[in-house]
């Protein structure tokens, strides 16, 4: 529990948390002079027989009220500035934890989950108990302000008590965190032991396991009603620190009021140390106690689980140093993507010479994507291997790697940033002569005179798919790595300009491997791989057209889509 709060603690940005901090200051007025409005109306006005004077004081609540209301509006307006940064740290959090389990090749099947509904729940619960704990601080602050104005002496006879209280209510958190946990945890298991036995019903009867079944579901029921035992248990712990700190002070303060009258202290006094309590301390503790055990429990728990899933997984040691060369060798290579699910690629050969031309085609869902992704390392195998200059690319750092292969996936991304940004993203400190260089040889400069230039702000929600495919053409380009991956990375674009962008790739210098979709890739490429899950065929357009059945058979699928055929 103490990370959770240490992390939501810190993560508060100052200058909003102490412009926050002093519009409380108005928004306790109304608790410090509650009590001491009673006491004087009390004393001063009807008991003095001048009942004018007790209204009035009594109207100067009205007053505190007001002021109080202003101070609370900005508050509430300052929530925004405190919360939303927060729930922007958290989206990172849980997107970056995911993209490191990815990289660690542990995919987290639960990062949408949390992305989605637990950072909301954690957001919300954030921003509760920041308004919560802020108003307990301001009553708290108020009251005592108020009782050292009235008589010092009732002060210290109510408030001992109901620190002692908040104390044993603070001191229950951690427990109830814990007990909170552990429901959420045994709720689960029965869920899941549950929804087995409920889904095999048939089989069950069918082979007489009624009893089995029983006893298999009887341990997760037991773990369960033994957790909510365990929280009932702690509720009773928290009425407990209730009855201390909120009516302890209360029957203090009565049966001393005797003793304290006899040493001189006003009967309005005795009566604004119980609107305090009444009316201030008592509200205060009831309010921290449902917030702390409701949001705060929430807060904790399902930060934790935030937090947990983000710790990236350890790595594998890459220190196979740098590739030697440019060359691409697939060995043997099978995978699947779960231990139980079809080799999507099945003892796979390829073999890639530094500066060849290569497409790859196929049916769709057949493995052209995943091999790509194994080509850059993004995948490992889960037999054989991939080398990149006679180096495993899975042992290669991302450093490096990226320094050697590029990839352009279908969907390419483009960033909110200035069209400069975003075409050296790969290549800082590219100059102006390479960057114009490559903006002509794929022909983005109409896309990008019509943005504005290269100092033009980039706005990713108002470009097409074709012309983010055009920016992330420029910045492969324009990379320094000497291999170069098109996965469908052409396809929002026209026949003329996917020709254009081809073209432009083979006359760079390095490899292209070209994950086709058009027949004009695969005539244009030297050597084509067709894939047909099963096998592997290599050849120039020629011979496959006379070797290769599936060849055929896309060609002539293609050939027969005029709107997308080679021009």
């Amino acid at each position: 529990m103490r990370r959770e709060i240490r992390h939501g603690a810190t993560a508060l940005p100052k200058r909003p948390l102490i412009a926050l901090t002093a519009w409380s200051v108005p928004q306790a007025v109304p608790t410090a002079v509650l009590g001491l409005a009673v006491a004087r109306a009390v004393d001063s006005g009807f008991l003095a027989g001048r009942p004018w004077v007790g209204l009035t004081w009594l109207a100067a609540l009205l007053a505190a009220a007001v002021v109080g209301a202003v101070g609370s509006r900005q508050v509430y307006r300052l929530l925004g500035e405190l919360v939303e940064p927060y729930r922007d740290d958290l989206v990172r959090l849980v997107v970056g934890g995911a993209l490191a389990h990815r990289v660690a090749g542990r995919p987290d099947n639960g990062a949408v989950a949390r992305l989605t509904r637990q950072v909301e729940v954690v957001r919300d619960s954030y921003a509760g108990l920041i308004v919560l704990l802020n108003g307990f601080v301001v009553t708290v602050i108020g009251v005592v302000i108020g009782l050292l104005s009235i008589a010092p002496v009732v002060a210290l006879l109510i408030l001992p008590p109901f620190l002692l209280g908040f104390a044993f209510f603070v001191a229950t958190l951690g427990l109830a965190a814990a007990r909170q946990r552990a429901a959420v945890l045994a709720d689960e298991r029965l869920a899941g032991t549950a929804g087995t036995a409920l889904a095999a019903t048939r089989d069950v009867v069918a082979a007489g396991a009624e009893q089995h079944v029983v006893a298999m579901v009887a341990e997760p029921i037991a773990d369960q009603a033994a957790a909510e035992r365990a929280m009932a248990r702690i509720a009773a712990l928290r009425t407990l620190s209730f009855a201390v700190g909120g009516w302890l002070p209360l029957l203090v303060l009565l049966f001393a009021g005797p003793w304290l009258a006899g040493r001189g202290v006003t009967a309005g006094a005795i009566m604004g140390g119980l609107t305090y309590v009444l009316f201030g301390l008592q509200p205060a503790l009831r309010t921290v106690h449902s917030g702390l055990g409701g949001a705060g429990l929430r807060f904790v728990v399902t930060l934790g689980r935030i937090l947990d899933a983000a710790t990236a997984p350890d790595r594998p040691v890459r220190d196979a140093g740098p590739p030697r060369g440019h060359d691409l060798a697939v060995r043997g290579v099978t995978f699947a993507y779960g231990p139980h699910s079809e080799p999507v690629l099945r003892e796979l050969d390829l073999t890639v010479p530094e500066g060849e031309h290569l497409a790859i085609v196929g049916p769709s869902g057949i493995g052209k994507s995943t091999l790509a992704a194994m080509l850059c390392g993004l995948l490992r195998p889960d037999r054989g291997s991939v080398l990149v200059g006679s180096v495993a690319a899975a042992e290669v750092s991302p450093e490096v790697l990226r320094d050697h292969v590029v990839l352009i996936p279908q969907e390419a991304y483009v960033f909110g940033a200035t069209v400069w940004d975003n075409v050296t993203y790969l290549r800082p400190d590219a100059t102006d002569d390479q960057v114009e260089r490559s903006i002509a040889a794929i022909g983005a400069g109409g896309l990008i005179a019509g943005l504005g230039g290269l100092g033009a702000e980039v706005r990713p929600t108002e470009l097409s798919a074709g012309q983010r495919q055009l920016i992330a053409l420029v910045r492969a380009h324009l990379s320094p790595a000497p291999l170069a991956i098109l996965d469908e990375a052409t396809c929002h674009l026209d026949p003329a300009a996917e020709r254009r962008a081809e073209e432009a790739f083979a006359q760079r210098s390095g490899s292209l491997i070209v994950i086709a979709h058009r027949v004009s890739s695969a005539i244009r490429a030297e050597r084509t791989l067709v894939m047909d899950g099963a096998t592997a065929e290599t050849g120039d357009h020629e011979t496959l057209l006379r070797t290769s059945s599936l060849y055929r058979e896309l060609l002539g699928h293609w050939t027969a889509r005029p709107e997308t055929a080679a021009t």
